[in-house]
């Protein structure tokens, strides 16, 4: 249990040896045709990919570094999104479940960054992997709960593809779910897969679950799940990852969000 507010596993491990920065890659609104928010995804700071980054964090520094992406997310975020009330655009952070040590007080430097960046917690997303094993199903429900307390959005990404699948959602029903690039491959052949996505857009209309599509490489794709009820969608179609920057929109994805005429 933590009496005084720090958190002993935020503050444990060795000190990370090298430096890391983020890229932010949109999510867009199809029903607003406007960009919803930004995923930061972890990059060197000479571009390498995540891979690279994580492939260097021990064991005892994976709380110490999820605090420290953390922060690093929103300060860069707070640099570079138009910062207004209520219409600050969503930012996406990843976290890792099994690194967080205790809710409450993993979240203050979280909170401390948002404060003096002047960040609105709203406007912040936490979204954990499926592809995670989550070994403790009742703290992953300390965290959610305690992060909807704090005002934060929740996510479950790579939705379709992990560990639990549907039992994970009936144990957990966050705000939002990411379907999985690979099961909205080639969607637009594939009449399995579109079954699939029917069925998941049922079971998160009953649960008042946002869905968000991510992965999009095609128009294809796009308009076929833009008919099947997802509104939130994700992908280089749409914009690959900026380094350090907000990119634009492509113009085949500016385009496919203008209303018809």
């Amino acid at each position: 249990m933590v009496l005084d507010g720090s958190c002993p596993g935020c503050q444990s491990g060795s000190k990370l040896e090298f430096d890391f920065t983020m890229a932010f890659q949109p999510i867009v609104d199809a029903n607003t045709a406007s960009v919803w928010g930004y995923e930061a995804l972890i990059r060197g700071t000479a571009g390498e990919g995540a891979g690279a980054i994580m492939g260097r964090v021990q064991p005892e520094q994976r709380y110490k570094f999820d605090q420290a992406c953390r922060v690093k997310a929103i300060d860069l975020a707070a640099r570079l999104f138009p910062l207004s009330d209520g219409r600050t655009p969503r930012l996406s952070i990843n976290f890792l479940p099994n690194a967080v040590y205790e809710p409450a007080a993993c979240l203050r430097a979280t909170l401390a960054a948002a404060r003096k960046s002047q960040f609105p917690r709203e406007a912040i997303m936490f979204e954990f992997t499926e592809n995670e094993s989550v070994r403790d199903t009742d703290h992953l429900r300390s965290i959610i709960s305690e992060y909807r307390r704090q005002g934060f959005t929740t996510a479950i990404d790579d939705f379709g593809a992990g560990y639990a699948g549907l039992s994970l959602l009936a144990d957990f029903q966050p705000d939002l779910i990411k379907l999985d690039m690979e099961l909205i491959r080639d969607i637009d052949t594939n009449k399995a897969r579109q079954a699939i996505i029917a069925g998941v857009m049922q079971i998160a209309g009953a649960l008042d679950i946002t869905v968000l599509a991510e992965g999009i490489e095609s128009e294809a794709e796009f308009r076929v799940l833009r008919d099947a009820g997802v509104g939130l969608f994700q992908g280089y179609w749409f914009a690959k990852p900026g380094f350090e920057t907000l990119p634009a929109l492509s113009n085949a994805g500016s385009q496919a969000l203008r209303p018809a005429a």
